[in-house]
C-alpha cells in the first residue's frame, strides 16, 4: 500500500527510517543535526547579540511531532523536535531577565518537504484533510503572522510558550 493509500484507509504511514534497527548512524545524526543541533547553534549565535543589547525574540520551530508519536515522520525528527521543545524552555528561563523572548511554533501537518515531500501530493492532502477540523492542510503562509506576533512588541510578556497551530488537527476528528 502507498502513502496515499494509507491515509485514505486511516492509518498512518511510516516515514523516516521505521525502525530503530533500521536507522543508520547518518541518518540519526542528520535528523538530530538539522532540528535540534541546528536550533542550539543559531540561539547560542544570536543570544551572544541580544544580551548585551538587553532584548531579543527567539523564535523556534518545533512541531506537534514534540508532543505525539506519528508514524509518517522518523524516530530523529521526533526525538529531535521534542529536544527543541525543552531547549526552547530552558532557553527562555536563561534568557528571561535580559529581555529576551524564546517561544515556539509547532505546526501539525503542513506542506512541507517533511516525511519525504509527500505533503505535496494532492491526493495526500484530500486524505489528511478529513482529519483536520478546518479540513484543510497548513500552507507556508498560515504561519507567517503567528511570526510577525512573537517578533513584535505585542508578544513582550509572552515567553517559554510553544504555540500549535494545526487547523485543530490535535483536537482529533470532528464530526
Amino acid at each position: 500500500m502507498g502513502f496515499v493509500g494509507a491515509w485514505a484507509r486511516g492509518s498512518r504511514p511510516r516515514g523516516g527510517e521505521g525502525a530503530p534497527e533500521r536507522y543508520s548512524d547518518e541518518a540519526w545524526d542528520r535528523g538530530i543535526g538539522v532540528n535540534l543541533n541546528g536550533i542550539f547553534a543559531t540561539v547560542r549565535a544570536a543570544v551572544r547579540h541580544m544580551r548585551p543589547r538587553r532584548f531579543g525574540r527567539i523564535i523556534v520551530t518545533t512541531s506537534l511531532a514534540a508532543t505525539m508519536v506519528e508514524g509518517a515522520i522518523g524516530s530523529a525528527y521526533l526525538a529531535a523536535k521534542a529536544g527543541a521543545r525543552h531547549f526552547m524552555h530552558a532557553v527562555a528561563l536563561e534568557v528571561a531577565a535580559y529581555g529576551i523572548t524564546a517561544n515556539a511554533i509547532a505546526p501539525g501537518f503542513f506542506v512541507t518537504n517533511i516525511g519525504g515531500g509527500h505533503a505535496h501530493d494532492p491526493e495526500v492532502q484530500a486524505a489528511m484533510a478529513k482529519d483536520i477540523p478546518m479540513h484543510r492542510v497548513g500552507q507556508p503562509d498560515d504561519i507567517k503572522a503567528l511570526a510577525l506576533f512573537l517578533a513584535s512588541p505585542a508578544s513582550e510578556y509572552l515567553t517559554g510558550q510553544e504555540i500549535v497551530i494545526d487547523g485543530g488537527w490535535g483536537l482529533g476528528i470532528a464530526d
